[in-house]
């Protein structure tokens, strides 16, 4: 059991890594991930909204489709949140390239 959490956190930490170097694959195995539990994530509706809203963003449109359902589950207020730590997350990672 010990092994399988391992692995999938580094799977995670993996995406992660591509993620801010800006691959949009990364960033929607993300959005899979926090929408669906996947490798042994909770499911977090306002995390896989971030995320899909990268992916989107990198050009996906697999991404925008997933964004689009998810959010029918989300209040106003959650997406905003959503919205804002995407905002986040892309200055972060521009600071970081910078």
């Amino acid at each position: 059991m010990g092994n399988s959490i391992k692995s999938a956190q580094f799977l995670l930490d993996s995406r992660m890594a591509d993620a801010a170097r800006g691959d949009g694959e990364a960033l929607y195995d993300l959005g899979l991930c926090y929408s669906t539990g996947t490798e042994g994530v909770e499911i977090d509706l306002i995390e896989a909204h971030k995320w899909f809203n990268l992916a989107a963003i990198a050009g996906l449109e697999t991404a925008k489709a997933c964004r689009t359902d998810i959010a029918e589950d989300m209040t106003a207020r959650d997406i905003a949140t959503a919205q804002a730590a995407a905002r986040a997350w892309l200055q972060q990672t521009q600071r970081r390239a910078a």
